[in-house]
């Protein structure tokens, strides 16, 4: 019992009504001080709602069973979202009656697991106003954003700036948590703006001082302004964050805040257990990495809601001429696929890609794709694969473009992919290598006047990538020849070509680049 108690009783003049003077102490006491206990279990980064890495790792049915086992142990537990889960999916391409399914899978399977609340990631712009602003509508969990607005500097329809959220003890104490929320402005897209996340982080955590008791920062930064905040902002008590697609913890500013951030496409989420002393006020942050693999059951409710929209979404593909389960070879060995590769070197899928492009343009004397087209951020292992296995590697498609480009532009489209090494600019090439700064085209010294015979993707010509704006069929040195396929047809009959049981020399070919493919 306190001191102020006490105190407060010798104050209490004496009453003769007994029931009188229980009311006046019931509202007068205080609540005892308590230490409360509550849960947050955090992801990030999710663009597939059935598990990955052949079924070992992730699905969001697995997560539903993990949210319900931590709400078992203490009904005090919450689940975030550290943004980007819109966009960009595979399943979300699926078009019925021509309208991709543009996230709607996500926000299904994110109502159905239990989701509490979420900021945005870059790739929530991906997606058109009409459909980010359906997903807004369809979500059951709270958005929340300090530093991204619509075209006019507002706050989106039912997105606060800050959140907060009450956590009742046993003992009748409430305890206020703050969240703020923050986002890296990558996404250029004509309806969003943002401010800077920093001072925004600043602004809001002004605005909450005196209503809350705990403010945690929930971001879509890169790690290096992650850092930055935690140093700049250290009423911020913890900070969840996105963007990296792979697990980190680090500590850092002058209360070594705790930065987390779980592996991409529930690999791994995170377990926080947080408990708040009201009367010392003081915090306590025990965290840990959780797998996601298949020794965890997949809880039922969540596992019939993604089944139906991966029934949906395979319907719709066989309308738009894929066979979505279609065995179409079959590999010895893993097919790189994760983002912190393909957008820094040359992986077993990334050559596979290419020599697809190489077969498509017969005379091509080198082909040139953007690492960022590749948004599987998985690793296909060996066994079958399968047409949506390719759809999962490049679900935006596009097309293969045949282009004559003078040698002078090509070295500076090549030194620009360099220079765009781990974005989703940096690029993916075929007959190219660089030898002690010297650019050599199947296998000879790039010449600035030569013409070459490029197999190209329709984008990088569009003048859309980071850094490579110059690069368009308007500017000089280049001239289309002709318009192929689908990259996705283009790898889809490139995987069934490469059938080793055909000749002993294929095999041969084959195994030397590292691939043993068996058509089925």
């Amino acid at each position: 019992m306190s001191l102020n108690f006490l105190l407060l009783m010798k104050l209490i003049p004496p009453i003769r009504n007994f029931a009188l003077q229980i009311a006046i102490l019931t509202l007068a006491t205080p609540v005892f001080a308590e230490t409360v206990n509550f849960t947050l279990l955090q992801l990030n980064d999710i663009y597939e709602i059935t598990p990955v890495q052949g079924g070992k790792m992730g699905g969001l049915a697995r997560v539903a069973t993990i949210r319900q086992q931590l709400l078992q142990q203490n009904p005090r537990t919450y689940t975030i979202l550290a943004g980007d889960v819109f966009s960009p999916s595979a399943l979300g391409t699926a078009k019925i009656n021509d309208k991709p399914f543009a996230g709607q899978q996500m926000v299904a399977v994110m109502n159905s697991l239990g989701l509490d609340y979420a900021t945005f990631g870059n790739h929530e712009f991906d997606i058109s106003e009409d459909f980010f602003l359906a997903r807004l509508k369809e979500s059951k969990f709270t958005w929340f954003s300090g530093n991204v607005s619509d075209k006019n500097g507002k706050s989106f329809p039912q997105v606060p700036r800050s959140f907060i959220f009450n956590v009742k003890g046993d003992r009748g104490a409430n305890i206020r948590v703050g969240l703020i929320g923050v986002t890296l402005g990558s996404n250029p897209a004509n309806y969003v703006t943002y401010k800077d996340p920093i001072a925004t982080a600043k602004e809001e955590v002004k605005a909450l001082q005196g209503k809350v008791d705990i403010i945690i920062g929930v971001t879509h930064l890169a790690i290096e302004t992650d850092r930055k905040l935690a140093e700049s902002v250290p009423e911020i008590k913890l900070i969840l964050g996105g963007h990296e697609h792979e697990n980190i913890q680090q500590w850092r500013g002058e209360h070594f805040t705790p930065i987390f951030k779980a592996d991409a496409n529930a690999r791994t989420v995170y377990i926080h257990n947080l408990s708040y002393d009201t009367e010392t006020k003081k915090l306590k942050i025990d965290s840990r990495l959780q797998p996601v693999t298949d020794a965890i059951a997949d809880e039922p409710n969540t596992a019939k809601v993604v089944q139906e929209w991966v029934k949906k979404g395979f319907d719709a593909f066989r309308v738009n001429g894929f066979n979505p389960e279609e065995v179409i070879g079959k590999t010895s060995v893993d097919l790189d696929g994760l983002e912190s590769s393909v957008r820094n070197m040359s992986t077993t899928l990334t050559e596979l890609i290419g020599r697809g492009m190489l077969n498509e343009v017969k005379d091509a004397d080198l082909a040139i794709y953007n690492g960022g087209s590749i948004r599987i951020d998985d690793t296909i292992p060996p066994g079958n694969i399968t047409q949506y296995d390719v759809i999962r590697i490049l679900p935006f498609g596009g097309k293969i473009v045949a282009v004559e480009m003078k040698g002078y532009l090509l070295e500076k489209v090549l030194n620009q992919g360099i220079k765009n090494k781990g974005t989703g600019g940096y690029l993916q090439t075929s007959n190219v290598k660089l030898n002690a700064g010297t650019w050599l085209i199947k296998g000879k010294p790039l010449e600035s006047q030569k013409v070459y015979q490029v197999a190209i993707t329709e984008f990088l010509v569009s003048g859309k990538e980071q850094g490579l704006e110059f690069l368009n069929l308007q500017a000089p040195g280049i001239k289309l020849m002709e318009e192929k396929r689908d990259i996705r047809m283009i790898v889809i009959d490139q995987i069934k070509q490469e059938n080793p049981k055909k000749t002993a020399r294929s095999n041969s070919f084959l195994s030397s680049l590292g691939l043993l493919f068996a058509y089925q």
